[in-house]
C-alpha cells in the first residue's frame, strides 16, 4: 500500500503508521535496556571498580545532563533534517557505545562512557516523537506516543532483570557487549522497515530558518508551565529508576536478581497498563476538552503522591510492592501525556525542538537530583526522598491546574491557526 499526497506533503496510510509505531518501539526497548541496564550492577561496580555512591549516582546524573543538553540540539536538527535517517544512526550509535561500556576499567572510564551514551540516544526521542506526531491525528496522538512508550517499559524492565543476572550468573561486562551488539544487528531490519513505513514529510524551507526554537517556544506560557513540571515527572521516574533495586535489596536483603525483578517488572508492568489506559483517556476526553493531556496528567501527580510515600516509609514487602504497582498505574498517567500535550500548544514545524527542549529541563535538572540522591542516601535516606518526590507531585498537580485555566484555551488557538494556515 503506498503513501498518499495531499496539498504536496507525504501521509502515510494507517497500516504503515502503525508499522512505524512498532519499529520505533522496539529501539525504544532497546535504548531503554542499554541505558538501564547499569543500575541493577550497582552493589558489583562498587566491589570490582571501587564505585562510591556519588559516582554511582553520577552514572545517572551525567548520563543525565549530557542527553539534556544535547537534545535541543537533536530537535533542531530534526526540524530541518530527515528524521527517520536520524533516528537509524542514533540506534547505530548509542549500541556502539553500549558494547564498548564492556570495556570500562574504571569509574572515570565507565563514566565518560555514559555521557557519549547521552550525546548518542538524544537524536532519538525529539525526533521519533515529532514522526509520529505527523502522522497520527490528536484523537489518536496519545494512544500511538504510548504503544510507542511502552518499549521504554519493557526496555527498563529488561535491563533491570537482565543486567543483575547476567551480572550474578556470568560477567557484568557481558550485560553491554551482548545488549550493544543485538542493537547493532536490529539496526539492519529496522531500518528496511523505516523505509518502507511511508515517506517523510518534506522540510519546508524557511519555516524554521534562522530561528532558535527555544526563544519562540518560551513565549508560549502553558510550554513554561510544562518545562517546570516535566522535570518533576522525569525525578520522580528516575528515582524509582535509579534507587528502587538498590533501595530494596538493603532493606529487605533480596538477592541482586530478587531486588532488579521486584523494583522494574513489578513497577514497569504496572507502568504498561495505566500509560495505554491514560493515553486512551486522554484522547478519548480530547473530543470533549482539548486540555485533556493535561487533565489526565494533574490527576496522575495526585495520586502518584501517596503511592510514593508508601513505596518509602512502608516496612513490608508485599505492601511496598502493591504500592509499586499502584505508583506504576497512577504515575503512568502524567508520563503517558504530559510531554504530548505540548504538541496541542505548539506550532507543527517545531515539534521535534519542542520534545528536545522538554527533555532538557527535565533531564538537566533530574541529572542534578540523581547525583544529590547519591550524596544523600546515607544522610537523608532513600524512604525521606520518596516523601520529598510525593510533595513534589502534589505541587505539580497545582501547577498544571494553573496553566489549564488561565491559559492553554489562548496557546491552543494560536498553535491550532498556525495548522489552519497550512504552515
Amino acid at each position: 500500500m503506498s503513501s498518499l499526497i495531499q496539498n504536496g506533503t507525504a501521509i502515510i496510510t494507517p497500516r504503515r503508521s502503525w508499522l512505524l509505531v512498532g519499529s520505533l518501539g522496539v529501539a525504544l526497548f532497546l535504548n531503554n535496556s542499554d541505558r538501564h541496564a547499569v543500575f541493577s550492577i550497582f552493589p558489583i561496580l562498587k566491589s570490582e571498580l571501587k564505585f562510591t555512591d556519588t559516582q554511582l549516582g553520577l552514572t545517572g546524573s551525567l548520563f543525565l545532563w549530557v542527553y539534556a543538553l544535547c537534545n535541543p540540539i537533536s530537535g533542531q536538527i530534526g526540524d530541518r533534517f530527515s528524521k527517520r535517517k536520524l533516528v537509524v544512526v542514533s540506534l547505530i550509535l548509542w549500541s556502539g557505545v553500549t558494547a564498548l561500556t564492556g570495556l570500562s576499567t574504571s569509574p572515570a572510564m565507565l563514566l565518560a562512557f555514559r555521557a557519549l551514551l547521552g550525546v548518542t540516544e538524544s537524536l532519538f526521542m525529539p525526533n521519533a516523537m515529532a514522526l509520529l506526531a505527523g502522522v497520527h491525528s490528536p484523537r489518536t496522538l496519545s494512544l500511538a506516543a504510548n504503544v510507542f512508550g511502552s518499549g521504554e517499559y519493557a526496555g527498563v524492565a529488561m535491563g533491570g532483570w537482565y543486567g543483575g543476572y547476567m551480572a550474578q550468573e556470568f560477567h557484568w561486562r557481558l550485560v553491554f557487549f551482548s545488549l550493544g551488539i543485538f542493537g547493532i544487528l536490529y539496526a539492519i531490519p529496522y531500518s528496511a522497515v523505516i523505509h518502507r513505513a511511508g515517506r517523510e514529510a518534506p522540510v519546508q524551507p524557511g519555516k524554521t530558518k534562522g530561528r532558535l526554537s527555544i526563544t519562540v517556544l518560551a513565549k508560549i506560557p502553558t510550554y513554561r508551565f510544562l518545562c517546570a513540571t516535566f522535570p518533576i515527572c522525569v525525578c520522580v521516574v528516575w528515582l524509582q529508576y535509579t534507587w528502587l533495586p538498590t533501595f530494596l535489596y538493603e532493606k529487605f536483603s533480596l538477592s541482586l536478581a530478587e531486588a532488579g525483578f521486584t523494583a522494574t517488572v513489578y513497577l514497569q508492568s504496572a507502568n504498561l497498563v495505566g500509560s495505554l489506559s491514560g493515553a486512551a483517556l486522554a484522547d478519548w476526553l480530547y473530543s470533549r476538552t482539548k486540555a485533556s493531556r493535561l487533565w489526565v496528567s494533574c490527576t496522575g501527580f495526585f495520586l502518584a503522591a501517596p503511592c510514593l510515600y508508601l513505596i518509602g516509609n512502608c516496612d513490608s514487602l508485599l505492601v511496598t510492592k502493591a504500592a509499586a504497582v499502584a505508583f506504576g498505574l497512577c504515575g503512568s498517567l502524567f508520563v503517558a501525556n504530559l510531554a504530548i500535550s505540548a504538541f496541542d500548544v505548539v506550532p507543527p514545524e517545531m515539534h521535534a525542538s519542542a520534545y528536545g527542549c522538554l527533555n532538557l529541563t527535565g533531564s538537566l535538572i533530574s541529572g542534578f537530583a540523581s547525583l544529590l540522591e547519591g550524596r544523600w542516601k546515607a544522610s537523608v535516606g532513600i524512604q525521606n526522598m520518596m516523601s520529598y518526590a510525593a510533595l513534589a507531585c502534589l505541587a505539580a498537580g497545582v501547577l498544571l491546574i494553573l496553566s489549564i485555566r488561565f491559559y492553554f484555551q489562548q496557546d491552543y488557538r494560536q498553535a491550532q491557526s498556525v495548522v489552519d494556515r497550512g504552515l
